[in-house]
């Protein structure tokens, strides 16, 4: 091995990602040991080869080398792969060699135990790893473990024959190339499980096949294949987690009397010889190869594809609405971030609410498109139909691997029996059931994330009770129609009370729902935008969904902009209505925001930082429930959402109602009036009242627009 070969390929292969759409996280690095190590990891593709090494050694500062199929040494691969390290397992010195670069500390190893499959993981039972190969089975290679233990076994032999027989130890040495004894006496050998998980597995035909198509000849099929997966993964993209598992010390593995008779012998023993304890290292390595390959699957990184498929195959049958089967993965994401549950991807760790409002993050689109692409599933009129013959046991996983990517996420989740039993679970559960839960995750999320944010940024002076802030649920008498308030700027729930308490009056249910940043105080305004807006909002009409067939969005002032907002992504809404939507502001005018931007630009550019204008006062309407300090960061938010919402007005085609005060002294009536214009949908209508004040939902004369609400509501 060249050593200056090796690190200048490591710089290449660390170009090559910054240029690639490659995503590499890695974690539980810092549990690597010191000393002799072989990297046993599972096997997709050959990206893995190329980037590991290089990953590896950027943790632990010691080369290495890895053990490749003798397959990935075709055409102009081979002087690349031996370059970077990589030993084909067919030279016939390979044993050897790994053997003696571990006593050396030369350089530690990556192993691929499963070979060139994607193991059957539906065949993993007790201590069984199989995978199907020519139509039988075939265990997962002990290859790994026998080199691990036969290096410890010389350690420890010429640690005993270093005093006992030094003539043998001198020949051992020589035959190992060994130059320093430093390492054999101080080091250990281990073997680190690694999971590799890609997010998303998908596969079609790009640069690089295409180019390999036309001017190379003779390729292998395996090889093409292989191209169809890494060309697309590296220019379309994709996340590569690498979770290190905690090492595994091979010496507790050569306790036997057997081995220890022929460890310590004083004879002669040679590299290749028959020895008598060889049924014992067998049945040692046997079960160090079943411990990392279950170590291995454990670890592997759940994303949204192993949800969505794991589940879609444990469904009792092949056809179910698609709005039900969103929501029972959404109550799968709240169960998998539990870290004693599973490892999650980083997808997972945020709120999932857009798996049951407009898909914005194309979790389920695109899942739904490759499903459809590999013939999978099919969605029909608001359905969801499985191919389950695209799940059976017996095909070989090396053709799923390009044709059913989705079948190979879904045979990742087999050895996760806690994720598995959830995921029958959960399949099974009956649709009012899926329902309830949801409404139930909801409220408590919401509950839960009012509280952290109130005990983060709750302040003496400027906090209202935990009342005032909180979001809260009246439960109607018919489930047939829900409504979803929404509070305006700086204000907080108990702001949207009178007209919840009038229209549950009516028997709706009515969820008045808390936006981030607000019931708290403006430090916690002042870190929100409008996408922490839309995100709360999405968990109102999640939530009213949840418990009723039909739901109605409606707002006051930022409130109002919100609930159109949500009609123009969220086409299954009965209705939507806006009070007083600020799309242009009068006494907060935009001028006077983009003024103080302006000075605290200049601020920040001398580095006078105190004089940076964070925030003006204001007299509110209703002190009792609003901020009296305006953040000019979250006044330019607002002023960016409603901005971004004219363009999107045209989306609005279900029912909608504007009210707006004719004397409103923060909002332009005449904008609201033009923009009500925009509005694309057939069935609208906007009314004028004669007030003179912003907040005409309460006060007096307040009652004749709940009556109008209410008016709309009904017709609906």
């Amino acid at each position: 091995m060249n050593s200056f070969a090796y690190l200048a390929t490591g710089q290449m292969i660390a170009l090559m990602q910054g240029f690639s759409k490659i995503k590499v996280l890695t974690h539980g690095q810092e549990t690597i040991p010191q000393g002799s190590i072989i990297f046993v990891v599972n096997h997709f593709t050959r990206i893995e080869t190329l980037l590991l090494p290089y990953h590896i050694y950027a943790h632990t500062h010691v080369p290495v080398w890895s053990l490749a199929d003798h397959s990935f040494f075709e055409g102009p691969m081979r002087g690349f792969l031996e370059i970077i390290g990589a030993v084909s397992t067919k030279n016939p010195d390979r044993d050897r060699l790994i053997v003696k670069s571990l006593l050396t500390g030369e350089a530690n190893w990556i192993i691929f135990p499963e070979g060139q499959m994607v193991k059957d993981k539906e065949a993993v039972s007790g201590p069984s790893f199989y995978g199907l190969h020519r139509g039988g089975r075939r265990p997962a290679h002990t290859g790994a473990a026998n080199l691990a233990l036969r290096t410890e076994f010389y350690r420890k032999r010429l640690n005993y024959l270093l005093t006992e027989n030094p003539a043998e130890a001198e020949r051992l040495m020589n035959m190992f190339q060994i130059e320093n004894m430093m390492p054999i006496l101080t080091e250990t050998t281990s073997i680190v499980p690694i999971n590799l998980t890609y997010y998303p597995l998908r596969a079609r035909e790009n640069v690089f096949s295409r180019l390999v198509n036309h001017f190379a000849d003779n390729i292998s099929d395996r090889l093409r294949e292989e191209l169809l997966t890494e060309g697309t993964m590296f220019f379309e993209g994709v996340d590569i987690d690498i979770r290190f598992g905690q090492a595994i010390p091979v010496a507790e593995s050569l306790t036997s009397s057997r081995i220890e008779r022929d460890m310590f012998s004083l004879r002669q023993i040679n590299f290749d010889d028959l020895l008598p304890s060889l049924p014992v290292m067998r049945q040692e390595a046997t079960a160090l190869m079943h411990r990392f390959m279950a170590e291995i699957y454990s670890m592997t990184t759940v994303n949204h594809d192993h949800l969505f498929t794991s589940l879609l195959k444990a469904l009792p049958f092949n056809k179910i609405s698609e709005d039900d089967f969103r929501r029972r993965v959404f109550l799968l994401t709240d169960l998998v971030p539990d870290k004693t549950l599973v490892f999650c991807h980083q997808s997972l760790e945020i709120g999932q609410v857009a798996l049951l409002t407009d898909d914005r993050y194309h979790k389920y689109r695109d899942f739904l498109a490759l499903a459809k692409e590999t013939g999978v599933a099919w969605n029909e009129e608001g359905f969801l139909i499985r191919n389950s013959t695209k799940f059976s046991a017996g095909r070989e996983f090396n053709r799923i691997r390009i044709e059913n990517p989705l079948g190979v996420a879904a045979n990742e989740v087999q050895p996760l029996s806690a994720l598995k039993r959830h995921v029958l679970w959960m399949a099974w559960l009956p649709e009012m059931l899926v329902r309830h839960q949801v409404a139930d995750v909801l409220l408590r999320q919401a509950a839960e994330q009012f509280e952290a944010d109130y005990l983060r940024f709750s302040h003496p002076e400027e906090s209202k009770e935990r009342a005032v802030g909180a979001p809260f649920l009246l439960k109607g008498s018919s489930r047939r129609l829900g409504v979803v308030l929404v509070h305006g700027f700086l204000a907080a729930p108990r702001e949207m009370l009178e007209l919840a308490t009038y229209l549950h009056g009516k028997g709706y249910w009515v969820y008045c729902l808390r936006l981030r940043g607000h019931g708290t105080s403006p430090e916690d305004l002042a870190t929100r935008n409008g996408s922490d807006w839309i995100e709360s909002v999405d968990i109102g009409y999640a939530l009213m969904s949840s418990i009723c067939k039909r739901v109605v969005v409606g707002g006051f002032s930022l409130g109002g902009g919100l609930a159109l907002d949500c009609a123009a992504r969220i086409t299954r809404l009965a209705g939507v209505f806006a009070v007083s939507p600020p799309f242009r502001l009068q006494e907060i005018s935009t001028g006077f925001t983009s003024a103080v931007k302006t000075w605290n630009r200049v601020m920040d550019t001398i580095h006078c930082h105190g004089a940076a204008k964070e925030y003006f006062e204001i007299v509110p309407e209703r002190p009792q429930i609003n901020y009296s300090d305006v953040p000019v960061a979250a006044l330019s938010a607002l002023e960016h959402f409603m901005k971004d919402l004219e363009a999107r007005l045209a989306d609005v085609k279900v029912p909608v109602l504007v009210a707006q005060g004719q004397g409103d002294p923060q909002v332009d009536p005449e904008m609201t009036a033009l923009m009500f214009n925009q509005i694309a949908s057939g069935e609208k209508k906007y009314l004028s009242f004669d007030f003179s004040r912003h907040g005409i939902l309460a006060g007096e004369g307040s009652e004749n627009v709940h009556a109008a609400i209410a008016a709309f509501i009904d017709k609906l």
